[in-house]
């Protein structure tokens, strides 16, 4: 288990993570980051008929309405990647175990993926958001960026609870910071009032767009350990409930499996891949098994 974030410096964070994941992860890649990174950063290069497996987004509906016939717009990669992270640093971003809050995930996420694009030549920016934007970091390359995105991580306190999340707000943040075609990486654990659906499609049209949803383990289950007090991680409120009952505990994991549809189905219908990441799970793994989806959605 990693030592707590805030008793680390981002060059010890960044020094640790070249060493247990981005080592692991290029030899288990070979360096070959594409399917990670595929579909954005790209360049007009022709039209061509639309044929049933491509993707609708890259339908040139212009060039369709004046010949009645679908066409596609074909792009070529561009040399330069431009990615931003969307940072969901909310209050309920601090619940987990002692040793690994999403937080904690997050920060390492952010540090492994930042580190992945600057050391082949591409820029990386950042919009932070509590319960608003609190600032945002431009898109720039370099080691010294990553340090620069782990530090502010690290010296961004944590919130009082107070008040429901609202990610609209972060995406809409996204919608205005964010000016050319970039890959956009929302690291988030989607635990919000309702609203930031639309935005998110917005987004997508606009970026490539990749949801990260962090999630712990004690959010979805409960174990039976008999009377509990239950804390919203957002606003404070409390609840006394008996886990001895099992009744309760169907009722919350059946709850949790709804929301978890919900979710499922907002990313599917704003066409967005998406990464559900454990605070209990190993991140090599866990960038591996997005790889092979990324993949997978390529074909």
């Amino acid at each position: 288990m990693s030592a707590p974030v805030s008793a680390l410096t981002p060059e010890r964070i960044l020094q640790r993570l070249d060493w247990q994941v981005i080592r692991r992860l290029d030899g288990l890649l070979q360096g070959d980051y594409r399917s990670l990174f595929y579909g954005y950063g790209v360049d007009f290069a022709d039209l061509r008929e639309y044929q049933p497996q491509d993707d609708i987004r890259y339908i040139d509906w212009n060039v369709t309405a004046r010949t009645n016939i679908p066409y596609v717009r074909q792009y070529m990669e561009d040399r330069e990647i431009t990615a931003w992270f969307l940072l969901d640093l909310s209050p309920s971003m601090d619940f987990g175990a002692a040793g690994s809050p999403k937080r904690t995930v997050l920060v390492d996420l952010v540090t492994t993926l930042a580190r992945l694009l600057t050391r082949h030549g591409n820029r990386v920016g950042a919009v932070f958001y509590t319960s608003r934007i609190e600032h945002t970091i431009p898109a720039r390359g370099g080691r010294i960026q990553v340090l620069r995105l782990v530090n502010d991580l690290l010296n961004q306190p944590q919130l009082p609870r107070s008040a429901p999340t609202e990610l609209a707000r972060l995406i809409e943040g996204g919608l205005h910071a964010i000016k050319r075609r970039s890959l956009v990486f929302i690291i988030s654990d989607f635990i919000s009032l309702p609203g930031w659906e639309r935005p998110l499609s917005l987004l997508n049209q606009r970026h490539e767009v990749l949801a990260v949803r962090l999630w712990d383990r004690r959010e979805v289950e409960l174990p039976d350990v008999g009377p509990l007090l239950l804390q919203d991680a957002e606003t404070g409120e409390q609840l006394y409930v008996d886990t001895h009952d099992r009744h309760f505990r169907r009722r919350f994991e059946e709850l949790s499996r709804q929301r978890e549809a919900v979710l499922s189905q907002a990313f599917t219908h704003a066409g967005v891949d998406v990464l559900s990441l454990s605070t209990e799970e190993d991140l090599v793994r866990a960038i591996l098994r997005f790889a092979r989806l990324r993949q997978q959605r390529r074909r």
